[in-house]
């Protein structure tokens, strides 16, 4: 018999605020966390007016996996 290797999944640490997020093209900033909901601040890593945006925590981590964000400043 031939032994099946299983996918190891990565898990990204919680999100917290003061995080900064990076990404090929874009940086993402937690500003604040809370129970279902992110403030938020995505753009590129030389701008220099930054929206807030606020998005659901899960949303938020979905997209950071897809992306394979790398977690820079905790």
């Amino acid at each position: 018999m031939s032994k099946i290797k299983t996918a190891r999944r990565v898990s990204l640490p919680p999100l917290e605020a003061g995080q900064v997020w990076r990404m090929p093209e874009m940086n993402l900033q937690v500003g604040m966390v809370g129970k279902l909901l992110v403030h938020y601040k995505l753009a590129k890593p030389d701008a220099v007016r930054i929206p807030n945006s606020c998005s659901g925590i899960t949303t938020v981590e979905k997209y950071l996996k897809k992306n394979r964000a790398v977690l820079v400043k905790a």
